[in-house]
């Protein structure tokens, strides 16, 4: 990954933000660029320090301590906050059916990367990453003071593959054990596999909601943290729970209700509890009643593009296939083993409040769902224009008539091309943005003055979304000279932190109106994931040939600009296809 130049960050930085800003404001942040580019100034130490990391041997990005901050340094909840999810294509085949097939499929993409052949995607004929791949398994996020950290195959811990063979289930708030790999790592037949969850369902085993441990990982991380500790210390078997928890490849979770539409089953798969969820674990697959599916996601490890090309290989062939390629044999049912934690009153009290918590946390967050089933990328292909800039452009002209103004605007560009890449920030609001939606809502601008104002926003995205991809971007730059300073500040001369970060500019840009992503996939439905301030809307988009879904969060109390939001969206799309056909 290249590491740009201090220069080029700032120079980047005051044109990113400049948009969103007064001239006062401005001025005010040049100020502060300035004093941070000084000779002697705060921004040349952090930057030299950072060059220095980035020559040592076994470095494989300036952002190798990036990535582990910026997730692993979180200290509000997981759920919800920062885990993601897909709902899948639906199948028509029952719960039981449908989580065996995926069970099988997984267990068919572990060999193939055992084995060492899933080929890497490639994008324009450039392979990508692979790395993510190493943590698709038997990965857990493990709750920490003032980290987290990550228990993982292919680490010094635990070298190599994962050699687990089983899963955790999770049916009616309880944990059973499930070995679907036999003692040479061979995959149980399908049927077998459908035999051993339709096992857990029938199993007459009950757990007591307050001893739902799962809800604990909803809780706060230093908080969990500490519960954490206590149930080590309180009891030997809490450590074997854990350990099987911790190692099993992944999660399924068998609901025993069925959503009541498709936005209340994306809301089960991102916030859905009832301590029937481990939020911690890498993957956790969650099948309904009526045999709809998706996946929960945390975010640590795992970038969406890796998991669309994981659930691409999942649904993408039949289960049957999958369970023969992967050499599944007959091996005898396998028996479900209940997991269970002994719990105290005090870890009991920890279980009830940290549902109680969650399940408000749930209720104040609004979403939405929006599909257009007559719009999509070849739509907007043959109106001679990107599709992401297309609806990029329509969510700032739906977010003015909304809410009359424009705001930051976060779009995640992947970065996998790169050793250890995953994604860059980019900001939406070129200037060229706020002129095109001017020009929309001006009465004197005619069709030919809005066309052409639409085509500058367009053609500014494109070149800053291709600038982010070649890792020509200052966002993340500038912040982990940032958190350089908060690790080795007194050590580099640095004593405090430098006021571009109190700059209106960096302020104002990092302070998301609407927060968005995109998974194209034809195996997937929706794509989710939680706002990320007060005010944010949360855009996870699907945008395919021949349509377009969108799953919109926000808190509660701003909900109503989210509708406004989801209503003038579809105005705005309607509207720049009419403008753009001649």
């Amino acid at each position: 990954m290249p590491l740009p130049t201090l220069e080029a960050s700032c120079e980047r930085f005051l044109a990113w933000c400049a948009p969103l800003l007064t001239a006062e404001e401005r001025a005010a942040t040049q100020a502060e660029v300035t004093a941070f580019l000084r000779p002697d100034g705060p921004g040349r130490k952090l930057h030299a320090a950072l060059e220095e990391y980035d020559a040592t041997d076994g470095v494989h990005s300036w952002l190798d301590t990036f990535w582990p901050y910026r997730y692993l340094g979180r200290r509000d909840r997981i759920a919800l906050n920062a885990n993601f999810f897909f709902l899948f294509r639906d199948t028509g085949l029952g719960q039981l059916e449908r989580a065996a097939g995926l069970v099988a499929g997984a267990l068919h993409y572990k060999h193939r990367l055992d084995e060492g052949l899933v080929e890497p995607v490639e994008q324009r004929g450039v392979p990508q990453s692979m790395v993510q791949n190493a943590y698709l398994f038997s990965t857990t996020r493990i709750p920490g003071v003032p980290l987290d950290s990550v228990r993982a195959p292919y680490s010094e811990r635990e070298p190599g593959p994962s050699r687990a063979r089983h899963i955790v289930v999770f049916h009616r708030g309880t944990m059973f054990r499930l070995d679907v790999l036999g003692p040479d790592g061979v995959p149980h037949s399908l049927d077998e596999i459908e035999s051993g969850l339709r096992a857990v369902t029938k199993a007459d085993v009950h757990t007591a909601e307050e001893d739902r441990a799962g809800h604990l990982t909803t809780m706060a991380r230093a908080e969990w943290a500490e519960a954490r500790q206590s149930l080590l210390a309180l009891h030997p078997t809490n450590a074997r729970t854990l350990e099987d928890i911790e190692t099993a490849l992944f999660c399924v979770c068998l609901e025993d209700f069925a959503p009541e539409d498709t936005q209340a089953a994306c809301d089960e798969l991102l916030h859905g509890d009832r301590g029937n969820r481990w939020f911690d674990k890498a993957v956790s697959f969650v099948v309904f009643a009526d045999g709809r599916a998706g996946i929960n996601v945390e975010h640590c490890e795992l970038d969406g593009t890796t998991v669309l090309s994981f659930t691409d290989a999942l649904l993408g062939t039949t289960p049957d296939e999958h369970s023969r390629r992967s050499g599944a044999r007959s091996q005898g049912e396998p028996v479900p083993q209940p997991l269970a934690f002994e719990l105290d009153e005090r870890l009991r009290a920890q279980v009830r409040s940290a549902a109680e918590a969650f399940a408000a946390y749930g209720h104040d967050t609004a979403t939405r769902t929006v599909s257009f089933d007559d719009f999509g990328s070849t739509a907007a292909k043959a109106l001679g224009v990107s599709p992401d800039a297309f609806v990029q452009a329509a969510y700032q002209l739906a977010h003015q008539r909304a809410k009359g103004h424009l705001g930051a605007t976060y779009e995640s560009i992947a970065t996998r091309q790169y050793r250890h890449g995953r994604t860059e920030a980019m900001r939406v609001v070129t200037p060229e943005m706020p002129a095109f939606v001017a020009a929309m809502d001006d009465p004197a601008a005619g069709r030919d003055a809005r066309r052409a104002a639409f085509r500058a926003a367009a053609g500014a995205h494109v070149a800053r979304a291709k600038e982010c991809q070649a890792g020509e971007a200052p966002e993340q730059h500038l912040w982990e000279l940032e958190l350089i300073q908060r690790r080795r500040g007194e050590e580099l001369g640095v004593h405090e932190q430098p006021a571009l970060y109190r700059s209106p500019g960096w302020l104002v840009m990092r302070d998301d109106y609407l927060s968005t992503s995109s998974a194209p996939s034809e195996n997937i439905q929706y794509f989710g994931f939680g706002s990320t301030s007060s005010r944010c809307i949360g855009v996870a988009y699907v945008l395919l040939p021949d349509r377009f879904n969108l799953y919109l969060s926000t808190p509660l109390a701003v909900a109503g600009q989210m509708h406004g939001f989801a209503d003038r969206l579809r105005e705005a799309v309607a509207e720049l296809r009419a403008l753009l056909t001649d």
